[in-house]
């Protein structure tokens, strides 16, 4: 092999490495993946309905994202939706903060919002939110004005 040769096929490889580490850098900055994963600690509130949320969907305080839900479970003896939530260290929620399923637009994506407290006791990891609030059920409304209308 001679020595134009290796140094066009090291050229080559050198250039491939790079392609590939910028491509990785692309699909994770697009895909919002962490590949070290951020600090965070865990939430759980019980909704009466989960209607519309979805793991992976954001939680919101004071119109800025906070973290995103983790998981979201039935719990067969209360008959509640159980929404675990991964919310950013730093970020203190007092233990009388509201969760509450709210609705980015019309019919859009559906996330948890997070109204603060006045207490100044904030949740620890795995602590639950008793206070919350599912969403608005828009069929429910309309069914109810419209069969309540006519009285």
């Amino acid at each position: 092999m001679s020595e134009k040769q290796k140094k066009v096929e090291a050229s080559v490889g050198i250039f491939m490495i790079i392609g590939l580490i910028a491509i990785s850098f692309i699909v994770i900055k697009l895909g919002n993946i962490s590949i070290f994963g951020q600090d965070q600690y865990q939430v759980i509130a019980k909704f009466t309905s989960a209607s519309g949320l979805r793991t992976g969907a954001y939680v919101e305080a004071a119109g800025v994202r906070v973290g995103e839900i983790s998981s979201i479970e039935f719990d067969t003896e209360d008959y509640y939706a159980i929404v675990t939530m991964n919310i950013n260290d730093g970020v203190k929620i007092s233990e009388d903060s509201i969760a509450s399923v709210s609705t980015a637009g019309i019919i859009i994506d559906k996330f948890i919002k997070l109204t603060p407290g006045g207490l100044d006791i904030y949740l620890e990891d795995r602590a639950e939110i008793y206070e919350t609030e599912p969403s608005i059920n828009l069929e429910e409304l309309i069914s109810k004005y419209i069969f309540e209308s006519g009285d």
